[in-house]
């Protein structure tokens, strides 16, 4: 395997934890302006997030973690990152409030493993 895919795969497996954590980062972050001082829930909350993100979400873990899978062979990354795929989905089926944050956080959480564990299979695949 050529060092430059290595470092592709990889460099989507860092994209997308580092888009897991913004999206944590966001759900806590709007939940806490809107609570605490009321402001934003306009802007914030705004279903479209969630949309844009689950779209942007699947793009980075079809590569990442599709791409990783094909070549290290362990399902173990694919199906944790698809379960968080399907908990951001289900998130859009219900409506705003906490179903919809819990569902979120859950669900990117999951992702955020799956790229992880795609990360270090990815390296234990490079070093055997």
């Amino acid at each position: 395997m050529s060092d430059k895919s290595f470092s592709i795969r990889n460099r989507f497996d860092q994209a997308g934890l580092w888009l897991s954590g913004l999206c944590l980062v966001h759900c806590v972050a709007a939940i806490g302006l809107v609570w605490v001082l009321g402001l934003g829930s306009h802007a914030l909350l705004d279903p479209d997030w969630h949309r844009y993100g689950l779209v942007l979400a699947m793009i980075v873990a079809a590569v990442a973690i599709g791409w990783g899978a094909v070549k290290h062979r362990r399902a173990k990354p694919f199906v944790i990152a698809m379960m968080g795929l399907t908990f951001m989905g289900g998130a859009l089926a219900v409506p705003h409030g906490p179903k919809e944050i819990v569902l979120t956080v859950i669900g990117v959480s999951l992702v955020a493993g799956g790229h992880f564990l795609n990360m270090r299979s990815n390296r234990l695949k490079t070093l055997n």
